[in-house]
């Protein structure tokens, strides 16, 4: 594994993290506390040391199987992200709660299933702008920080061109960007990574299969179930993609070459990007993800000297 500096935060952190949305039951499977172990378990083993999670994978479900998987851990051995604004209100659904009263009892009950004492990253996610220029909100957070339950503050952009957000990071000491980020999808490269470069924010990069597609395991026409995520995306696009991919495979990426590790490798090879956090299904993915840190160079501006 390969580590870098996560932007001005000066954590430690490893280039291929976990996600842990499907750890909510959106993704085709309901997880319980053995498999998320023995997902926490290879990543530990392969050198990962990166969670990211949400207060609304499940209603504190991801979180709360994480806590669980914690207790028995060293919690400085881990750098866990998670985030607020999104309640969970079943399958698909969320509730907004932006209010500082509302969050700040997002950050406790998250901090309650995580079954620790503070949150290394604490993530706006994915809220417009009006609900982000909130200077009650980030007072309230950063008394937070003071108080030692946030180590620092972040912002997960819902879109990866919201320029807005990105630069207005500095002024409410966010530290973190987090943006979808892929070989389908590079748009963050015109705006969003020179700003996070400008500030020396830390990037991570979700989605970085761009939803698995670019895993090379699915073939144009795919169908997903009605309980995995992907069945809401649009069948056109979806097709659309998946053709892409097969050019992307066939013109781009090497001989004998895992097309997942070679997505994540490439994702990496930007200096803007610190990590991605892709999600993984069970042991084998996680290591399979890990595996890509072997493509990436440790000539990076944020390589961890």
């Amino acid at each position: 594994m390969k580590y870098r500096r996560l932007g001005k935060t000066g954590l430690k952190v490893s280039i291929v993290g976990v996600g842990t949305w499907q750890f909510g039951g959106e993704w085709g499977h309901d997880y319980n506390a053995a498999e998320v172990a023995a997902i926490l378990d290879k990543a530990k083993e392969t050198g990962i040391n990166l969670i990211d999670t949400a207060e609304c994978y499940g209603d504190h479900l991801s979180e709360s199987l994480i806590g669980h998987y914690l207790k028995g851990q060293k919690r400085d051995e881990w750098v866990v992200a998670t985030k607020f604004g999104h309640k969970f209100a079943g399958n698909f659904e969320r509730d907004l709660k932006w209010s500082a009263s509302e969050v700040l009892k997002q950050l406790d009950d998250s901090l309650k299933a995580l079954q620790t004492d503070y949150v290394d990253i604490y993530q706006f996610h994915s809220g417009a702008d009006e609900l982000f220029d909130n200077e009650e909100l980030w007072a309230a957070l950063n008394k937070q920080v003071e108080a030692g339950k946030i180590r620092h503050l972040g912002t997960s952009i819902g879109s990866n061109d919201n320029l807005h957000q990105t630069d207005a990071s500095s002024k409410i000491n966010s530290q973190v960007i987090q943006v979808v980020y892929n070989r389908l999808d590079r748009k963050p490269e015109e705006r969003v990574f020179p700003s996070c470069e400008r500030q020396d924010l830390g990037v991570l990069a979700r989605v970085p299969l761009a939803s698995g597609y670019l895993s090379g395991k699915y073939k144009p026409g795919a169908e997903f179930a009605e309980n995995d995520t992907r069945h809401r995306h649009n069948k056109d696009a979806t097709f659309r993609k998946l053709q892409q991919v097969e050019d992307i495979a066939r013109n781009e990426v090497p001989q004998g070459t895992n097309m997942a590790q070679w997505a994540l490798a490439w994702c990496l090879k930007h200096p803007a990007v610190t990590a991605v956090i892709p999600g993984c299904k069970n042991p084998q993915q996680v290591e399979s993800n890990a595996a890509a840190a072997e493509l990436v160079s440790d000539n990076h501006p944020q390589a961890w000297k």
